[in-house]
């Protein structure tokens, strides 16, 4: 069953039946036949196919993001935000691929030997709510790109715009929803030839483990815990208004935000006060008000579990400075919420916290800063803010994770490749890296 209910309201508003398994099996029969007819096209016609949907989804982009908005439950600002980078996506894959996939020559003693990039066949995926357009595209896009179908199982509670989505995209592109239920999630892996998955850890590594006994390719994009590290040098009002930005923007339910503010020497008391002056700036309340900066959080069950993570951290020690308690009042809203003196006793030192809850890890010096950025069990992405930008890129080749950025808060560039290592998954989405991660590299060697 899939049931969408507003986050601001608690109101459900769509409901839809999950699809047998018959009539799932009828579709990726279909699916299959239209991939090789999709495959047979040039690189460049599947790239014009790819232009147009990026026209139809350019003119459909504010309704959809209002639907994200009523959905998924963060700022309007923030779903038009996410439509918009969707569509440049659409077009920046529909620029490079012909190039990307181009067949590459490659000097040997052969009389000629070629490497080309051929298509897996049907990618199964299987994604998360929080980004219901972008997460859907990041993978379907290069994917298609390659000559392959993809078949999307959406979060249960993200149907009614998924279900737009798919309406836009069509018949030219060979990209179909999978509205299964939990059961048939697993059997789906094996009736396709690749799985890609956004989503929990414990989810990515029961899926991971389904679609390795049946040696099917996988890309996983799991959870992470992002270090902030704030140096004594850096511009501490700068580090603190980007902190405040990325751990609070869309109601914290993001893998990439700052999570762990790690802040060094004597200048961590003159931080967190302005970090909190910047927190006290955040304004709660509807999502489609232009005023509003701090959405609810997407359900019920994630705002209990949120708040049970905050209480065992003040049971165990952690200082709640701002936040920490459940409103009064209709919605699934939670107040921004600041945790110092967090220590390994409590579960948030080693967890995920999907939701507006900021932790502070006071680091000696730059050596003890790198250490607590590295004890966790994600490795997504960090960020480091210095005046020394040297003495950065010394620290970030220190620090375990798919990405660090220095006097920047993380987060994704269509030209970069995105992912993460250790619990935050592995492989690649986005740029040319992102591309062949569903491709054949096969070899050809002629005589």
């Amino acid at each position: 069953m899939f049931i969408s209910t507003n986050a601001a309201n608690g109101q459900e508003f769509y409901r839809r039946e999950a699809e047998t398994w018959a009539a799932f099996a009828a579709k990726l029969d279909d699916l299959n036949a239209r991939q090789a007819a999709f495959a047979a096209l040039s690189v460049t016609e599947r790239t014009v196919r790819l232009n147009r949907f990026a026209a139809r989804l350019d003119e459909a982009k504010e309704m959809l993001a209002e639907m994200v908005c009523e959905e998924v439950g963060r700022c309007l600002h923030e779903c038009r935000a996410e439509l918009q980078k969707s569509v440049e996506l659409i077009r920046y894959y529909a620029r490079l691929a012909p190039e990307l996939l181009a067949h590459k020559t490659i000097a040997t003693h052969a009389g000629l030997s070629q490497v080309r990039f051929e298509p897996l066949g049907s990618v199964f995926a299987v994604m998360p709510w929080n980004y219901p357009v972008w997460q859907v595209l990041r993978f379907a896009v290069p994917a298609v790109c390659a000559g392959n179908a993809c078949t999307v199982k959406p979060a249960p509670s993200v149907a009614k715009v998924s279900a737009a989505l798919f309406d836009l995209v069509g018949s030219e592109l060979p990209i179909v929803p999978a509205w299964l239920d939990h059961g048939d999630t697993l059997k789906a892996i094996e009736y396709t030839d690749a799985l890609a998955f956004t989503g929990s850890t414990a989810t990515g590594r029961l899926l991971a483990a389904h679609a390795g006994a049946h040696i099917k390719k996988t890309v996983l994009e799991l959870g992470g815990s992002n270090a902030f590290i704030v140096l004594p040098d850096a511009d501490l009002a700068q580090a603190a208004k980007e902190a405040c930005y990325s751990r609070f923007r869309d109601a914290g339910q993001s893998c990439n935000a700052a999570k762990r503010i790690i802040v060094t020497g004597a200048v961590a008391d003159e931080f967190i006060a302005l970090f909190l002056n910047e927190c006290a700036k955040l304004k709660s309340g509807d999502p489609k008000s232009p005023e509003t900066t701090l959405a609810p959080l997407h359900r019920a069950d994630l705002r209990e579990n949120v708040h049970d993570q905050v209480t065992n951290a003040v049971e165990n020690g952690a200082k709640c400075l701002i936040g920490g308690e459940i409103p009064v009042g209709i919605g699934w809203f939670y107040p921004a919420t600041v945790l110092d003196e967090v220590n390994p006793a409590c579960r948030v030192y080693h967890e995920e916290v999907f939701g507006p809850v900021a932790m502070i890890l006071r680091a000696k010096d730059e050596a003890h800063a790198v250490a607590l950025a590295n004890d966790t069990p994600f490795g997504l992405g960090a960020a480091i803010y210095s005046a020394d930008t040297k003495r950065a890129w010394h620290l970030a080749e220190k620090i375990e994770a798919g990405s660090v950025f220095i006097n920047r808060h993380t987060s994704s560039d269509l030209r970069l490749p995105f992912g993460g290592v250790k619990n935050s998954g592995y492989g690649r989405e986005l740029s040319e890296f992102g591309l062949y991660e569903f491709v054949n590299v096969k070899t050809y060697w002629q005589k």
